[in-house]
């Protein structure tokens, strides 16, 4: 046989090898799903890693008051790199998207005076991400940034079936504390000890309603950590309230993994 023809067959069994024993690499799916509650449409945002066979845990991520934006969209990827899908869920509605701090507050607004409405958004969510083929619906949790954490504890004290429930700087009050003995799963509150738009007042009283229903929760507050604690576009300056603070984000984030890691278990 030529020589050269027996190096090129080498070299292509040699190829052939390399991809049979290289491993599977994640693809990972990201995509926007449209859904409804009663007669209003919804838009979220879907991640989940293709290589992983469900079913696998899922993650239900609630949004700060700008909306679904490339921050929740890249907190929702860090989710599915994991190895949950996971899925933001839309309380706003499609094409909902606040343009300015003014904008969101007046959105936001609406959904903080309207309790009920908020827990149906959030619960047309959660049915979304249940209905989903790769998910195992007994593995379910809900997180939330800001506003969107104040949604995801609002599901909870609705009474909706899911593990558990986690927040990142989130509003803490509520008008129905009583409905806390409503919660199924365990709480953590991950917040800044200096938060001025959730002051410490918030958190006694949510420690307070906890308490009274028998939840299993966990508080951990951040020292000098402020309000948005987790997000780069805050700013660095804590004076205005709202700043980001590398070490309480790695922590809180941390924080997250381990309470998946024994919810999950």
């Amino acid at each position: 046989m030529n020589p050269s023809r027996l190096s090129l067959m080498s070299a292509a069994v040699l190829a052939l090898c390399l991809v049979l024993t290289s491993p599977v690499r994640a693809a990972l799916v990201r995509q926007d799903i449209d859904y409804r509650q009663d007669g209003s449409v919804l838009s979220g945002y879907l991640a989940y890693d293709d290589a992983k066979a469900g079913p696998l845990p899922a993650v239900l991520v609630f949004h700060p008051w700008m909306g679904i934006d490339q921050y929740v969209k890249d907190r929702t990827d860090q989710l599915a790199q994991m190895g949950y899908v996971a899925f933001a869920g839309d309380v706003y509605g499609k094409g909902v998207r606040p343009m300015n701090s003014k904008e969101a507050s007046s959105v936001a607004g609406k959904y903080r005076a309207d309790r009920p409405l908020m827990r149906k958004r959030a619960q047309a969510a959660l049915n979304t991400l249940r209905r989903m083929a790769r998910v195992d619906t007994r593995r379910i949790a809900a997180i939330g940034y800001c506003f969107g954490g104040g949604v995801a504890l609002e599901l909870a004290r609705s009474g909706a079936d899911f593990a558990g429930t986690v927040s990142f700087h989130g509003s803490l009050d509520t008008p129905r504390p009583e409905d806390a003995k409503n919660i199924r799963g365990r709480i953590l509150v991950l917040h800044g000890a200096d938060d001025p738009n959730a002051p410490t007042k918030q958190v006694v009283d949510l420690m307070d309603e906890m308490r009274k229903a028998g939840v299993d929760y966990e508080i951990i507050l951040y020292g000098g950590a402020v309000h948005s604690f987790t997000m780069p576009s805050a700013g660095d300056d804590p004076s205005t309230g709202s700043a980001y603070d590398e070490k309480a984000d790695r922590r809180s984030w941390q924080a997250m993994k381990d309470f998946f890691a024994e919810l999950f278990e």
